[in-house]
């Protein structure tokens, strides 16, 4: 399917493809593991999107919000200067260009949708840089709809940005102190919630994890950006880019993008979190260093001790910091299709000062993570005259007093 031209709607497909077999399997990962309160609720969503997704009414009017609410479709970014200063061709997949500024947006209009065919009028979410949370609130506030977002106490301190816009959009933002209060404290209290509150409520998950079908439709509304990019690419190159790289925490940027290339001869490369290395163990690095287990409703990698009690993660970037990885991703890395690397955080945030000083770019944390690994690995692994596609999942506007802090300096 050919990207549209700016301006032009952007067309749905209209078949369900790379389906996961049985309840929700990626070969060994994947699967239902919740309390039986949820399992009506996940019958009842599967349900209502499987209707939808063959559905041309519904495929419609999500065509027409992604393009005349969410801005789509989002350009591929020629980075001349970047390019010439690694010695390999990059091209960013701009998603740091719709609105609310991330790739979120694309999946919570969706999942938007489905709430109100399941006639629900409650959503919750979970959030750890706060763009998934964004883009929640903006799409309840659009439809009308009550909306929670909980979010780790930690997070709510470095994200102070997004926090307000949260709050402005008329979302209530509940802080989460347990654990190591971030993402994955968050995603524990807003699973509770949904427990207590299902019969009214849609817990609408963020990334590509939690129990079947949410990976999957998570994959299916965002391989609109792999879609995209694959035929703009081929339109501006004239073939497929020798890389396909993307950042990677629970991994719903990297899966939308992967999906659009899977059967093609690009090598896909998901960068995960190396926080302070590897060998710190502090670090979010759960393809690399992770092992088989349950968390949140299903089966995948995850930092674990030899107990099997789950680690805590770090990262720079409050989107990656995530002890695990969505199953899908556990599974391209098992068949050896997609690698799993890492980029540290001093190295993302070089990446960060990279992409700003030469292409006048800036970049979120989390796809600082690619353009760091990059910067590292051009002439090495990525051989000089590669054409590379970054998919720039996130705009840094949310980041730069973080950043400032960590560069000694201040905004204002």
């Amino acid at each position: 399917m050919a990207a549209p031209a700016r301006g032009e709607q952007v067309v749905l497909p209209t078949t369900l493809g790379g389906e996961p077999t049985g309840l929700g399997r990626f070969g060994e990962y994947g699967g239902r593991f919740v309390p039986e309160t949820l399992v009506p609720a996940l019958e009842e969503l599967e349900a209502e999107f499987r209707t939808a997704w063959v559905s041309d009414e519904f495929r419609a009017e999500l065509g027409d919000l992604l393009t005349n609410y969410a801005g789509r479709p989002t350009p591929v970014t020629e980075c001349r200067r970047l390019s010439e200063r690694l010695g390999v061709r990059v091209l960013l997949k701009r998603e740091d260009l719709t609105h609310t500024g991330s790739h979120k947006i694309n999946n919570v209009l969706g999942q938007a949708l489905l709430t109100r065919r399941m006639g629900k009028q409650r959503v919750i979410a979970e959030t750890g840089a706060g763009q998934h949370g964004v883009a929640t609130a903006t799409a309840a506030a659009l439809f009308g709809l009550d909306c929670q977002v909980f979010m780790g106490a930690v997070d709510i301190e470095r994200q102070a940005l997004n926090v307000f816009r949260m709050q402005l959009l008329g979302a209530e933002v509940i802080p989460v102190s347990s654990g190591s209060a971030t993402l994955k404290d968050a995603i524990n209290d807003a699973l509770r919630d949904w427990v207590a509150s299902v019969e009214s409520t849609h817990y609408c998950i963020g990334s590509v994890v939690g129990p079947h079908p949410y990976p999957w439709i998570v994959r299916e509304f965002q391989r609109i950006v792999g879609d995209e990019a694959r035929e703009q690419c081929r339109t501006r190159t004239g073939g497929d880019p020798d890389f396909v790289v993307a950042c990677v925490g629970g991994g719903s940027n990297a899966i939308g993008t992967f999906t659009g290339f899977l059967e093609t001869a690009a090598r896909l490369v998901g960068v995960e979190a190396g926080g302070h290395g590897l060998e710190s163990g502090q670090h979010g690095a759960s393809v690399s260093r992770g092992v088989p287990g349950v968390l949140h409703g299903a089966r995948s990698l995850f930092m674990q001790d030899e107990d099997g009690q789950i680690l805590s993660a770090h990262s720079i970037s409050a989107g990656l910091d995530y002890p695990g990885v969505g199953p899908e991703h556990a599974q391209l890395a098992a068949e050896g299709r997609a690698e799993y690397v890492y980029a540290t955080d001093d190295e993302a945030l070089a990446g960060f000062q990279l992409l700003a000083e030469t292409e006048g770019i800036v970049p979120a944390l989390e796809p600082a993570h690619a353009i760091g690994w990059l910067a590292r690995e051009a002439g090495r692994s990525v051989p000089a005259g590669s054409t590379v596609l970054v998919t720039l999942s996130g705009r840094g506007d949310k980041d730069a007093n973080q950043v400032a802090e960590m560069l000694g300096e201040t905004l204002g």
